[in-house]
């Protein structure tokens, strides 16, 4: 694929450490960060931060604290404020107080010994470091768990107790924690805890309609102009909300999507190379999965592989429409269809297998209709294999 075919513009804007200047359906939590450090602005060194920001994988925690990181440096730079924010991934430093402290006084004096301190030497240094420079850090512990799994409460303890032994001298250092869950903080003592919790910052899983305006963004950023469809923004949304939310998902099945259509020469990423996309980053439904299934389940999931072979470009059908190509399938393979009632079953069954799943959708005055998709299984291949399957299975009985 030659870059001028591509349907990327800029797939860099995917990566997963790439943090775009907006974040969508943040706005709120990033307010509130602003407002927990606005002293680091107006009065550094008077006082000193601890907030706790918690929330499940792809919450947006790191891109939150990233971003804000950069907006609060770059406004203490233009006033002529030596601050810092400086973000450490706890578990890519081995959850180790020693690594983590390195990684910060390196920050100011890159060559500095890894050996020679031990870790509560090294904050002293690093202290004295900020005072000889009089700079301010936001020290960003992501993945805080990793910490104290490994050394208990201990280096918490310290990093929140820093000023008791500099009375009278500027606090230099705030703390950012980033957690998954507030569990992993209560084996800590009392005392630290409650400090701790006193700001808390939580990051709500996102809807699926948060996921859509996140993906359209990105879509701008990463993708020539119309070559990813709302169909295929839609299925991704989808998919990564029955993810808890996961944005980091979400974009990740966007990436992979393009890279598909690249790798097949599409001008554009329609919602089957979603379906491919799950498909290589986990087998949702195997094939043991569809030979357990019963023979009208497998005749209304091969009604609707159909449907979307033959409509490429949809990601979502509705139930008259799969009602309709079941009973095509039935009469190909002379079974007599089932009742309304009972394929409502079916699909119940299906969709908590988690081989199709189900929304619901206004449909004007007429009413809410019920839509189906395909989430993790691409067409082609659940056609051949419930083709198979239904052949054995008709010609047995």
């Amino acid at each position: 694929m030659s870059a001028n075919r591509s349907v990327f513009k800029d797939e860099a804007k995917l990566d997963i450490n790439y943090v775009p200047n907006r974040l969508p359906h943040r706005e709120a939590e990033m307010r509130l960060l602003t407002e927990f450090f606005s002293f680091a602005l107006a009065a550094p060194g008077k006082m000193a931060q601890r907030v706790l920001v918690v929330g499940d994988v792809g919450t947006g925690k790191t891109a939150l604290s990233q971003r804000f990181g950069a907006d609060i440096t770059q406004q203490a730079k233009q006033r002529g404020i030596n601050l810092h924010c400086i973000h450490v991934n706890c578990r890519q430093y081995r959850g180790s107080l020693f690594l983590i402290l390195h990684y910060a006084v390196s920050t100011f004096h890159p060559t500095f010994p890894k050996r020679g301190f031990s870790a509560e030497e090294l904050l002293n240094i690093f202290l004295q470091v900020l005072d000889e420079q009089n700079a301010h850090v936001i020290l960003v512990l992501d993945e805080l768990e990793s910490l104290i799994e490994r050394e208990g409460a201990e280096p918490v303890y310290k990093l929140t107790r820093l000023q008791e032994a500099r009375f009278g001298k500027p606090q230099r250092i705030s703390l950012i924690c980033i957690l998954k869950s507030l569990k992993s903080i209560e084996g800590l003592d009392p005392s630290t805890r409650s400090t701790l919790q006193s700001n808390i910052i939580r990051l709500e899983p996102y809807s699926r309609e948060q996921l859509i305006d996140i993906l359209n963004d990105r879509v701008q950023l990463a993708f020539k102009p119309f070559t990813v469809p709302e169909e295929t923004v839609n299925l991704i949304a989808e998919i990564a909300r029955s993810e808890g939310g996961n944005a980091r998902f979400a974009i990740e099945l966007l990436w992979r999507a393009g890279k598909y259509a690249d790798a097949e020469d599409f001008s554009y990423v329609p919602p089957e190379f979603v379906r491919k996309a799950v498909s290589s980053i986990y087998a949702i439904a195997r094939k043991s999965d569809l030979a357990t299934l019963t023979l009208h389940e497998k005749l209304l999931l091969l009604g609707l592989a159909r449907f979307f072979k033959e409509n490429s470009d949809r990601a979502y059908a509705s139930l008259t429409e799969v009602e309709r190509t079941y009973a095509v399938v039935c009469e190909e393979f002379g079974v007599q269809p089932h009742t309304h009632t009972q394929l409502w079953k079916y699909l119940q069954m299906l969709s908590a297998l988690g081989i199709i799943k189900k929304s619901v959708s206004s449909a004007g005055q007429r009413g809410r209709t019920t839509l189906l998709c395909l989430p993790s299984i691409p067409v082609k291949e659940l056609e051949k294999e419930l083709t198979t399957l239904l052949e054995k299975e008709v010609e047995g009985g």
